[in-house]
């Protein structure tokens, strides 16, 4: 079942949605953590929902199949992915190698007119924060990382970090720890604040240790239990007299 805001929904739909309007609401939802994963996105379903056809909706789920946060099955339809624990710590690995060296680069140059709009940004979480809206917590803390991407200036970048975030929501929705704490509430304020200072080694440094943080609240590791049982006489323990 898709989730949805039904007014916002209901605005897009008065209007010709274009499959790129269609591409974004899915993206900005799972940015969110309002579409989890495995998902059903029927085409059927979206094309009422949006007021098109389904040849514009299948142009959408094409676009976010490349983006790698929807799969589609031949014969099954579309429904948001998965990943692995593997494709999970690949994700946590790749933004590991691109963030921090992104806010160093940032601290070095900035540019210029951007800090007062970050700030707003950041009090903005910890407003969402005391007010306990989680909904809107997860969604302005996943797009702190996009704009510091966005004030790169490298379109490449901005494109492969906003995957990297999906992906990220996807994976802790997944394997997420029942325990885990929310991210602290001022590690992006340190972010900010040493991006400014133009402390390049300090602003890499917390973003490193941010994402780890973000890291050590999934249970990326392997089940380590072994392999199961193979064959259906195996798994449910009775002898099979064909092959004797």
């Amino acid at each position: 079942m898709i989730v949805h805001n039904t007014e916002a929904a209901l605005h897009t739909t008065a209007q010709t949605a274009t499959d790129q309007d269609i591409h974004d609401r899915i993206f900005s939802a799972i940015l969110a953590r309002r579409l989890h994963p495995g998902a059903r996105l029927g085409e059927e379903e979206l094309a009422r929902l949006f007021g098109v056809s389904r040849t514009k909706v299948r142009h959408a789920l094409a676009k976010l199949a490349q983006d790698g946060v929807v799969q589609v099955r031949r014969n099954h339809g579309a429904s948001v992915a998965a990943p692995t624990r593997a494709e999970a710590r690949q994700v946590m690995e790749l933004r590991g190698m691109v963030e921090p060296a992104l806010a160093a680069c940032l601290a070095r140059a900035c540019p210029p007119g951007t800090m007062d709009a970050l700030r707003r940004h950041v009090a903005d979480e910890q407003a969402a924060r005391a007010a306990r809206d989680d909904g809107r917590l997860v969604r302005l803390t996943g797009e702190f990382h996009l704009r510091l991407a966005d004030l790169h200036g490298n379109a490449l970048l901005a494109r492969t970090l906003r995957e990297a975030e999906a992906l990220t929501c996807l994976s802790i929705l997944s394997y997420g720890r029942p325990d885990a704490a929310a991210c602290l509430p001022d590690e992006h304020g340190r972010i900010l604040a040493a991006i400014e200072a133009g402390d390049a080694d300090q602003a890499a440094k917390l973003m490193r240790h941010h994402l780890n943080h973000v890291a050590a609240e999934m249970d990326l590791a392997e089940p380590t239990g072994g392999a199961g049982p193979t064959g259906l006489a195996a798994a449910l323990d009775v002898y099979d007299r064909s092959a004797a």
